[in-house]
């Protein structure tokens, strides 16, 4: 058997307020340095040689995933400014083409952007925000060549198809039009800390060095984003952190006057705001953990103008909202599950969809028009494929108007989803939902891959995945475990699971694991964990804390130097994250982020099979975080377990940006599992 590559111990003291730490592997940290390259690619050569027996299966799941894709295919239009807007792909082609037809879908196509072309020969690429000017004749739209989440605004006059000389690097994507087809607002970010903090004014076909700059975020815990009202009269700049939010907005017609405040910040106050003809709708958490929707005139935003719309409920979630010109729709969480409610302005008569699944995935679609009775939302579940709605408000009729094509010989009638719920150590009850083919053995002999994220407040809904097919096809059941640290089941979900509260994530995924086992459902030695980014964190603690429960675990692009990372203000993102995980600068949370913190807790014992996926341009997870933690795990751990790293040299944290090169990560990891269950074809 080939050994594993053993990175050099060069050890380093960590100094801060409440105790020094040592950490042999921070060299990692120097991504120019010749040695971190040659430790990175040893670590991929050891993949490919433990992965080798099963290499020919790795090629036929990404065949057989590949095969269930219509290669040739076509989004939805959707009607913007008398224009019919859609991507569509050409068969074999990674990157989808941006079009639009005028006035009617038997229109002449027009490409505004073809992404195959602007991305031959880049190792990676990714189109990013997408505007068009209100005259319908020029295009703003940023590029990403890295994968550093930095993306270049440029334009193109789309009466010509030419290219203005400016470019803008550094931005954070998207870029808003005033009402004077020549004005551009767009953000900045800094380079290092990776912070959107600058909103600049751009005049179309001048040299951004005249950029004026509109604003500036000083607090390096907040981050800015830009945007216009549905309703077009409005340039909306967001200001916010995880607990507190502030909006700054101006005329779209007047784009060289002043931003006014429309609520300064407040702690613990989290708002939006949205615009309908004399009034602003503003969804706020102001004494409702839940979120309420509120309306004051766009005369005075001042607090003692809001009147209440929609009331707080202890019970519902308000996640969202879409307003037209005679209805309110807004996006609801219940028990976990999405609701689209519709309600009539003029009479306040309403009512809900109904989708008769026990778990699904409902949402607002893009409705980019006010005066319409047709909304647009999106429909998922663990057995339907994403598929797209227009629903006639007035009728109460909906029209499919196109589901995600899965070739070959899936039925979703040959499938089953469920909904348990597990009880936490605290008594809590854990949702979870569960898909699986029809034949399934509940005896404790048959694979399951458990997953979950459970962090910033992001819900894991139950949606249907073409290539998790492979998988079921072969036996597994997929359990979706809805944790805290998710928002779920409400607001209140979330704050049980962040901070000082953050292990009940790892224990409800653990204890979720344990019922699984004692249900049947699999065995210890069937049961694989799956989590990425900040639910790689979470793979990194339940391995720490219960690692006889779980035959294999892959951790995607895992945060697990928590400590170190939260330090080092430096570091892309760290300061936007305090209100998450809390300020190790101050002795408490030190001590709790070191308590449960991956990389600082790894020990003598016995550890799962692990791969551990990483890219070396990872804009939110650095790749030296999984890279030091495999290295000490390989120093410390007591088993013969495999344990592998793959590192992509070539993308960051989403992976490989074509459509079919992504695939390849899935059939590895899928291949991986396969090959410790015995199956190597």
């Amino acid at each position: 058997m080939p050994k594993p590559p053993v990175a050099a111990i060069k050890a380093k003291e960590l100094k801060s307020p409440f105790g020094t730490r040592t950490d042999n592997y921070y060299w990692l940290n120097e991504r120019e340095n010749p040695e971190v390259i040659s430790y990175l690619n040893a670590e991929n050569a050891y993949t490919e040689q433990q992965l080798a027996p099963v290499k020919g299966l790795e090629e036929k799941l990404f065949q057989e995933i590949k095969g269930r894709i219509k290669e040739q295919d076509e989004s939805v239009p959707y009607r913007d400014n008398g224009y019919y807007y859609y991507t569509r792909y050409e068969a074999g082609a990674e990157y989808p083409i941006y079009c639009r037809k005028k006035g009617s879908l038997s229109a002449k196509e027009e490409v505004l952007l073809n992404a195959n072309e602007l991305g031959k020969g880049k190792a990676y690429y990714q189109i990013g925000g997408f505007e068009v000017s209100d005259d319908n004749q020029v295009l703003a739209y940023s590029e990403d060549v890295v994968s550093r989440r930095l993306y270049t605004l440029r334009f193109r006059n789309l009466k010509t198809g030419q290219l203005f000389p400016e470019q803008i690097p550094n931005t954070s994507g998207n870029a808003v039009w005033a009402a004077d087809n020549k004005t551009v607002f767009y953000t900045r970010k800094d380079p290092s800390t990776l912070l959107d903090y600058q909103l600049y004014r751009h005049t179309l076909g001048t040299d951004p060095k005249q950029d004026q700059l509109v604003y500036e975020e000083k607090d390096n815990t907040f981050r800015i984003g830009v945007h216009r009202s549905k309703s077009r009269r409005y340039v909306l700049l967001d200001i916010g952190s995880t607990m507190s939010s502030e909006v700054r907005y101006l005329e779209a017609g007047k784009p060289a006057e002043a931003l006014k405040v429309f609520l300064p910040r407040e702690a613990d106050h989290l708002y939006e705001v949205e615009h309908l003809g004399d009034q602003f709708y503003v969804r706020s958490n102001a004494g409702a953990p839940n979120f309420r929707l509120l309306k004051t005139p766009v005369t005075n935003t001042a607090k003692t103008a809001w009147q209440e719309v929609i009331a707080h409920r202890p019970d519902v979630f308000l996640e969202n909202m879409e307003l037209f010109k005679d209805y309110l729709v807004l996006g609801e969480r219940k028990e976990g599950l999405l609701q689209l409610r519709v309600i009539r302005w003029k009479d306040k008569q309403e009512h809900y969809l109904n989708f008769g699944e026990p778990a699904y995935t409902a949402a607002i679609s893009i409705n980019p028009e006010f005066d319409t009775p047709v909304l647009r939302y999106s429909y998922s579940s663990l057995t339907t494929p994403s598929s797209t709605y227009d629903y006639d408000m007035a009728a109460r009729s909906k029209k499919l108007l196109k589901e995600q094509a899965v070739l070959g010989s899936f039925k979703k009638e040959d499938y089953v989803t469920e909904r348990m719920y597990a009880t936490a150590t605290d008594g809590t009850k854990i949702p979870m939902s569960i898909v699986y083919k029809k034949g399934f053995k509940k005896d404790g002999t048959s694979p399951v891959l458990q997953y979950a994220y459970g962090s910033y407040g992001y819900s894991t809904n139950p949606t249907f995945s073409a290539a998790r097919l492979s998988l079921l096809d072969r036996g597994f059941a997929y359990v979706i475990c809805h944790i805290r640290g998710g928002q779920e089941m409400g607001r209140q979900w979330y704050e049980n699971g962040k901070k000082l509260k953050k292990k009940n994530t790892f224990t409800d995924f653990t204890d979720c694991s344990k019922y699984l086992i004692d249900q049947k459902f699999t065995s210890a030695n069937k049961l694989f964990a799956m989590g990425g980014s900040a639910g790689g964190l979470l793979m990194g603690a339940v391995v720490n804390l219960h690692p006889e429960y779980y035959k294999g675990v892959v951790a995607a692009v895992p945060f697990v130097d928590v400590v170190t990372t939260m330090l080092d203000e430096s570091i892309p993102l760290t300061t936007g994250e305090y209100d998450e995980w809390g300020n190790p600068n101050q002795k408490e949370f030190y001590d709790y982020m070191l308590s449960y913190s991956p990389y600082d807790q790894v020990k003598a014992q016995q550890y799962p099979n692990m791969l551990v996926t990483t890219g070396l341009h990872d804009s939110q997870v650095q790749y030296f975080e999984p890279a030091k933690w495999v290295a000490k795990l390989r120093t410390v751990k007591t088993d013969q377990n495999l344990l592998l790293l793959h590192t992509d040299m070539a993308a960051g944290h989403g992976g490989a940006s074509g459509r079919f090169k992504s695939i390849h990560d899935t059939a590895r990891q899928f291949a991986f599992m396969l090959m410790l269950l015995g199956v190597k074809s």
